[in-house]
Order: structure tokens, then C-alpha cells, then sequence
């Protein structure tokens, strides 16, 4: 499908049709497409537990404030950023840095001292922002990535965290942006037109504020 068309086209959906599966290898590939996703210094700082057993559906919609779609969807995808992404993936991002030929051998050192200043703490609130900044890039590019693939979608913002934190083993220290929820429309249900959108003049502005 074409890049814009898809944009153009996707939607959330509140209406998935229950009972029916996304096979592996579609779901594989759609995440294998979403995880080429841009990152801060290509750190990629996002974890993603994917909810498809009926029973543990059924604990996260408690978890969502009981959003029927999160039973009706094909899976759950719980995004999850992981501020430690930067001592998980440094090391391995500047050495494929070094085998590509994008930095020298004695460059490597160098950038990871940036990296690190760059990025402050992992308890830092840059930190969490720059964890959430990023898988939430991944978030989009995953749900423009199901459109292209067949597959309709919707981020969910309304959900505890700490209930899916402890319902799902999540550890205290990481984040969750939000759930999105994958699968297809329900039959027989016809969108409404697109809702309210701002006109560019609104919201754009050149060279100031």
C-alpha cells in the first residue's frame, strides 16, 4: 500500500471482530517492519509484551477500565519504554557503528561518553522522556505498518498503569505510553467520516513561535 494512501487511510477503530487470530507470521512481520523505527542515536529503548490469550485479555481490560475492545481485538500490544535501553543497546549500536564504517575504531569511547552525557541517568526524567519519545515513534510506525499489512489498530491512552504493571510482571522502573490494540473491523460496521482536524494555520508557525 502506498506510504500516504496509508496514513490517509488509518483510523482507530473501537470495533474489532472477536474471536479471530493474526497468524505468527503476520504479526512477526509486523513487528519486524515497526522495529525499523527511528531512535535517539539508534538506542531503541521500547519492550512490547503482545496480549492474544483470552484470560489474560480479559485481566488487561480490567487493567483498561474495562474497554470491551481490548477482549475484542485480535491482541494487545503493551508498549513498554525501558530507560536502561541506553546501557542494554550502547555498546552494541557503536559496534555496528564501527563494523559499517559510520565511526572509527577510536571514535568508539568517544561516543559512548556523548551518549551517555547526552541521555543523563537512567532515573532521570530526560531519561524517561527520552524512552517514551522513542517507542512511541515505534508505537506509529507499528500501527502505520498493520494499515499496509491488512490489519486496523487503535492506541490506547486510558488504562492503570501500576494494574498492568502487576498484572503482567512489568518492572517498576519501566514505562507504559500506552496499549495499542490490533486486529479487524468488526463486520458490519461502517466509520463515521474523520473527526476534527486543525488546518495547518493553527498549528504551524515559520522560524518563531
Amino acid at each position: 500500500m502506498d506510504a500516504i494512501k496509508t496514513i490517509e487511510e488509518r483510523r482507530s477503530i473501537n470495533f474489532f471482530e472477536p474471536g479471530t487470530e493474526i497468524p505468527d507470521d503476520k504479526l512477526k512481520e509486523l513487528l519486524r517492519i515497526a522495529n525499523l523505527s527511528p531512535s535517539s542515536s539508534n538506542l531503541q529503548p521500547w519492550r512490547v509484551i503482545v496480549v492474544r490469550n483470552p484470560e489474560r485479555k480479559k485481566v488487561l481490560r480490567q487493567c483498561a477500565f474495562n474497554q470491551p475492545k481490548v477482549e475484542e481485538a485480535s491482541a494487545v500490544l503493551i508498549m513498554i519504554a525501558d530507560p536502561k535501553g541506553v546501557e542494554e543497546n550502547l555498546e552494541r549500536v557503536l559496534n555496528s557503528w564501527e563494523k559499517l564504517g559510520y565511526i572509527k575504531a577510536e571514535m568508539n569511547e568517544t561516543f559512548k561518553g556523548m551518549v551517555k552525557n547526552l541521555y543523563s541517568t537512567e532515573d532521570s526524567m530526560k531519561r524517561k522522556i527520552f524512552a517514551v519519545k522513542n517507542t512511541a515513534l515505534f508505537a506509529m510506525n507499528l500501527m502505520i505498518a498493520a494499515k499496509g499489512l491488512g490489519l486496523e489498530t487503535h492506541p490506547m491512552d486510558g488504562f492503570d498503569e501500576d494494574c498492568i504493571k502487576k498484572e503482567f510482571s512489568v518492572p517498576a522502573d519501566k514505562i507504559i505510553p500506552m496499549l495499542v490494540a490490533v486486529g479487524y473491523l468488526k463486520s458490519g460496521i461502517t466509520l463515521l467520516p474523520r473527526a476534527f482536524r486543525r488546518s495547518i494555520e493553527e498549528f504551524v508557525s515559520f522560524e518563531k513561535y
